[in-house]
């Protein structure tokens, strides 16, 4: 007999596998074939921020900019108290709820404002089961969605071994990137030294809806610093609310 807890990850094992099947890894939108990505005016980010020493109550942030000039068209600041447990490889359950809750705000108040491509704060394709976080708000919300993820996930073979170290050194200048290749030879992802005084790169991987080729380039089309605007003033934003709120930590 399972435990609980064994139950819930056979739930959501079960919950992957139907919503991996809408994934779409290609691009389905007029303005990702264009090389200056015409017609692309708004563009999402999306954050949580947790109260400093609490790991239930959060900040669900949304910011939708301007493109290609990346001025705030859009922000909306949630609390959130989550109820999903974390587990490894199995983040979207805990945090695609209150995402979705503020982008059907936005949908429902201002859909003019709604984004045309929503940048996520972790990853897509470069996942444990191929379904990560940007994959799951992607097909829930029917969004073109891209993960960016700050920190490399070790997985499927893809390790910071001496070569991956090496790869990056070779990273010379602002849009360079190299493969994520999985065991089986599977690309999951690029790793993308986004800006030119970066050290390090960001890993870029398909959410929904968009080719990795096209997840690339407009990542780096996005980039003012290291992380692509919309995630970085999603995470500012979010942060900011906070301190406002909480100026002396946790209620």
């Amino acid at each position: 007999m399972l435990s609980p807890g064994e139950e819930l990850v056979k739930r959501w094992e079960r919950e992957q596998v139907c919503l991996k099947e809408r994934l779409l890894e290609e691009n389905t939108e007029a303005w990702q074939e264009s090389g200056s990505f015409s017609g692309l005016a708004r563009v999402g980010g999306v954050d949580l921020s947790f109260i400093k020493g609490d790991d239930l109550n959060a900040c669900a942030q949304l910011v939708v900019l301007s493109y290609p000039d990346m001025q705030l068209l859009y922000e909306d600041s949630e609390m959130v108290t989550l109820t999903a447990p974390y587990l490894p490889g199995y983040l979207a359950f805990r945090e695609c709820p209150p995402l979705l809750q503020v982008l059907k705000r936005l949908e429902g108040e201002k859909p003019c404002l709604m984004p045309q491509v929503l940048f996520v704060d972790g990853n897509g394709l470069f996942h444990y089961r191929e379904f990560g976080l940007a994959c799951h708000l992607g097909v829930l919300s029917d969004l073109p969605c891209v993960g960016v993820a700050k920190n490399l996930l070790q997985v499927q073979g893809v390790i910071r071994s001496e070569d991956h170290l090496s790869q990056i050194s070779a990273l010379k200048k602002a849009g360079d990137s190299f493969p994520l290749a999985a065991a089986t030879g599977r690309i999951l992802g690029q790793a993308l030294k986004s800006s030119d005084s970066s050290s390090k790169p960001v890993y870029v991987s398909v959410g929904h809806r968009i080719s990795l080729n096209t997840a690339v380039r407009l990542t780096h089309s996005c980039c003012r610093y290291r992380v692509p605007e919309p995630i970085r003033q999603a995470d500012i934003r979010s942060r900011e609310y906070l301190r406002r709120r909480f100026p002396s930590g946790p209620p």
